[in-house]
């Protein structure tokens, strides 16, 4: 088994953390992983990426060319990494930064998440990232809802930002309870 997943956005949209989040769920599984980022001068505003790999053996090379998932907070997003993703991939998009006239390619599964919206919802305006996690958990079988949450907690609490895991946990439960 090895899973190929990119998360896309602006600088500042938590879309590195967001890998690193499941990263942290992989390792606590005892898979093997890669978490490799990419991100342009400008930062905040700018653009990010990460790729993330799991497996369950030895990974060669860090970066993702065939993507099983896609994590997209904005269109530009879309527009670079959607010709990516295997036939059957699941893209996983911010329906508050993407054209609500967009069309998907026919052989991939895009699940819609109002991220931002949810997030602002539960007064965690900077959560949309988290509330994109909710929904992976609710709809991906490689983690379960509270493996996943688990991973989120942790990686905050290593950060010293533990105290804003009831915001973190409120957008989680958003986007798990939205899809």
């Amino acid at each position: 088994m090895t899973i190929e997943i990119i998360c896309a956005g602006f600088g500042g949209q938590g879309v590195l953390t967001t890998g690193l989040i499941l990263a942290q769920a992989a390792y606590q599984k005892g898979w093997k992983l890669t978490w490799y980022p990419s991100y342009g001068a400008e930062m905040r505003g700018g653009t990010a990426n990460c790729n993330v790999k799991i497996s369950d053996e030895e990974i060669g090379n860090p970066y993702c060319s065939e993507l099983d998932i896609l994590i997209a907070m904005n269109e530009p997003s879309l527009d670079r990494f959607e010709e990516m993703m295997k036939p059957g991939g699941v893209l996983y998009y911010n329906t508050d930064m993407v054209d609500a006239g967009r069309s998907f390619r026919p052989d991939i599964v895009a699940v819609p998440v109002a991220a931002s919206l949810l997030a602002q919802q539960v007064s965690n305006p900077r959560g949309a990232n988290i509330a994109v996690l909710g929904a992976v958990a609710k709809k991906e079988e490689m983690f379960t809802r509270e493996e996943l949450e688990q991973a989120m907690c942790g990686f905050f609490e290593k950060k010293g930002k533990g105290k804003f895991n009831d915001k973190n946990r409120a957008a989680y439960n958003a986007g798990y309870q939205a899809v």
